[in-house]
């Protein structure tokens, strides 16, 4: 995958926050970036989906901090492995210079796309997609961040609606379309909608030329 120059200029961005930290909006100073496991929240609506397409291996595109074999994932003390049933989850981050990428059942990437310059928004995509074999589970916030890249600006860079999101992500899923996708958007912190899984290989099957 390669990126514009402005992608790898905010990918060093991205190194300096994880290094030096960040100020944020409000003029706080956080010095430990991109630590939460965001995934957490939503683990029992993808516990049941996880089993549903039988995930065993998992890639953790944009992860941050996020550690799958950290005990206190759930409230009974399980890690991330234990609670989805995994054999193994990589993990991908540019910022961090961690790159596990590979071909797994499903690959998650919470929080990220919206870091992303705009013009490789596709190119990362065609990435995410070419390592899952069945799954893809997707969460996109559609707010402007309270993280500030050093430069000043906002760390969301790339801020645009849900409607906008699921034709840029339709667009690329139609070139894999074996691959099923659950997309997540947030309206606000902590405000998530979730559509419907779709696999676009049923559009091709189907009879109707109209997907909704």
């Amino acid at each position: 995958m390669e990126l514009s120059a402005k992608g790898q200029q905010l990918v060093s961005l991205y190194e300096q926050m994880v290094r030096d930290g960040y100020d944020r909006t409000d003029g706080i100073k956080v010095d430990v970036a991109f630590s939460d496991f965001e995934l957490r929240v939503y683990r029992p609506q993808l516990q049941e989906l996880m089993a549903k397409f039988a995930v065993r291996t998992v890639l953790d595109y944009g992860s941050g901090g996020s550690d799958w074999q950290a005990k206190g994932f759930d409230d009974s003390g399980q890690s991330a492995i234990e609670y989805f049933s995994l054999e193994n989850a990589y993990k991908y981050d540019p910022g961090r210079q961690l790159d596990e990428r590979q071909k797994v059942d499903c690959v998650v990437s919470f929080d990220v796309l919206e870091h992303i310059f705009i013009n490789d928004v596709p190119t990362v995509l065609r990435d995410l997609f070419s390592y899952a074999e069945n799954l893809i589970i997707l969460n996109v916030a559609c707010y402007a961040a309270a993280a500030m890249l050093p430069n000043g600006e906002n760390a969301h860079v790339t801020v645009r609606s849900a409607d906008w999101w699921k034709g840029m992500v339709d667009s690329i899923s139609i070139e894999y379309p074996q691959v099923s996708v659950l997309m997540i958007t947030s309206a606000g912190w902590r405000q998530s909608s979730a559509g419907p899984v779709w696999r676009p290989q049923s559009w091709l099957d189907g009879e109707p030329f109209v997907v909704p």
